[in-house]
């Protein structure tokens, strides 16, 4: 192990996310807040510790898999950790493990909260809850790997250990050049929805932060109510597309501004990930409004209906209604979709719709092997085949999903929930999508566990967004075995 370029870069990593703190700052001395005063202390902190270990972390900057497998972990605790002390310092949330879990939650972008009173925190926290939220989506250390090599440090095993989805694919050669197309196109998506919800009425403050939240995945709101504390069906529908349009991958609107615009439209995950969204909402709006008769304005039914449905699809989390009164029916087919979660190269969470499609795949192979058993039928993926590795890969993340599911909701059951609520939410935390159902619904938060059980939820959010993989990889023997 090479602790000398793991200090380094962890190192760099605390001062930028000082850096990132400056704009929390900015909001708070704007509108006079006493919050300053934590960022201020918070920022000195990390910048100091972080010049210190950049000073003495040694002058072999090669990073492999194992360095690249413990800097985006310990990167993201480190993170998650200095990133909680605005809220402790400034009181917001006194108790440390309470802030963490927040902080976790907002890198992560699971959006689970155990703030019973949103509306009262300062608005430089307020603002900072939710830019975690935007940090996150993107990878925390995307951004990082974007200046490594100004250090003349490489950062592939980085970009690799922290990317969605089953294969980590570089858009143009150059790592650097690669994380700086992700930013711009993030960047440019994040600015346009700002606009369209300024001009749907909402204040510039409020835009920003309810941006962060659906561009990042990540949910965190201002309000106690979500988007539901919104009367206004253009600013639903500006936030509804905006969701779907963040669960898609980032390298389809490159491909889109190179001109591939027919690569683009026959992407086979993107075409399930379109179908089970458009299917779900239409079976959920005729549920509401035709089923049940719980809505009795078709065009409310289908304007919540889809809200919800790319909300919890793309692991966002916000909410126009407390879906959790809805009819089975519906609250089985959103319970189903926070285990698909969006697109891979995407912001959101879950097992992500390519490795759904590969799964259909392989049950389609395993068929036609009844019949024809010497038949030579490889999986492929958009004209692609895809090596046995990777199909192996995507089959053993399946089945630890499950696994880390299982076990997460045996432990969680200690609190005493009632079976709903001890799924959902581990399932939740694992695919970050945030709210859940029963006593964590959209309308309820986090405060009932116990600060052990919080520390594990922590923990399934980390590992959710990580994929499961980089962070059991770490944890493995093997791992620091010469």
């Amino acid at each position: 192990m090479n602790y000398g370029v793991v200090t380094k870069v962890l190192g760099n990593l605390l001062v930028l996310e000082a850096l990132l703190m400056v704009p929390s700052l900015i909001v708070s001395l704007i509108y006079g807040q006493t919050d300053s005063f934590a960022f201020l202390i918070s920022m000195a902190i990390m910048i100091v510790l972080g010049l210190i270990m950049g000073r003495f972390g040694g002058s072999n900057n090669i990073i492999k898999a194992r360095e690249g497998l413990t800097i985006v972990t310990l990167g993201w605790i480190l993170a998650s950790f200095f990133g909680s002390l605005p809220f402790v310092i400034s009181g917001s949330i006194p108790s440390l493990v309470d802030a963490f879990f927040e902080t976790m939650s907002g890198f992560t972008t699971t959006g689970s909260t155990l703030v019973e009173n949103i509306e009262i925190l300062p608005r430089g926290i307020l603002f900072w809850r939710s830019f975690t939220n935007w940090i996150g989506g993107m990878g925390i250390l995307v951004f990082t790997v974007a200046i490594l090599p100004t250090m003349g440090i490489g950062g592939f095993q980085i970009f690799k250990a922290e990317s969605t989805g089953p294969i980590a694919d570089k858009i143009v050669p150059r790592i650097k050049d690669t994380a700086k197309i992700l930013y711009i196109t993030y960047i440019s998506i994040t600015l346009l929805q700002i606009i369209l919800l300024v001009a749907g009425g909402m204040s510039f403050y409020e835009s920003a932060v309810h941006t962060f939240g659906t561009v990042g995945t990540g949910g965190f709101s201002t309000r106690n109510t979500s988007i539901g504390a919104y009367k206004s069906t253009y600013i639903h529908v500006v936030i509804t597309v905006f969701m779907i349009l963040s669960g898609i991958s980032f390298s389809l609107y490159y491909g889109l501004y190179k001109g591939r615009r027919r690569e683009v439209i026959r992407n086979g995950e993107l075409r399930l990930y379109l179908g089970i969204i458009l299917t779900s909402g239409i079976l959920i709006g005729l549920n509401l409004y035709m089923g049940t008769g719980v809505y009795k304005n078709m065009g409310l039914a289908f304007r919540d209906s889809f809200f919800q449905v790319g909300s919890i699809i793309t692991t966002t989390g916000y909410a126009t209604v407390d879906y959790d009164l809805w009819p089975t029916f519906s609250k089985m087919i959103l319970f189903f979709l926070m285990f698909v979660g969006g697109c891979a190269g995407s912001t959101s969470g879950g097992i992500k719709n390519i490795r759904i499609l590969v799964l259909f795949k392989l049950i389609r192979r395993q068929v036609v092997k009844t019949f024809h058993p010497n038949a030579y039928t490889p999986i492929k993926v958009d004209g692609k085949v895809l090596s046995d590795d990777t199909v192996a890969g995507i089959s053993s993340f399946l089945v630890l999903y499950i696994m880390m599911m299982v076990l997460g909701t045996l432990v969680i059951s200690l609190e005493g929930l009632d079976l709903e609520s001890a799924i959902s939410t581990v399932v939740t935390s694992i695919s970050n999508v945030g709210p859940g159902f029963g006593l964590v619904g959209p309308t309820r938060n986090f405060s009932v566990f116990s600060p052990y059980s919080k520390l594990l939820l922590s923990f399934l959010m980390l590992v959710g967004r990580l994929e499961l993989f980089t962070v059991i990889a770490l944890i493995s023997p093997k791992t620091w075995r010469n």
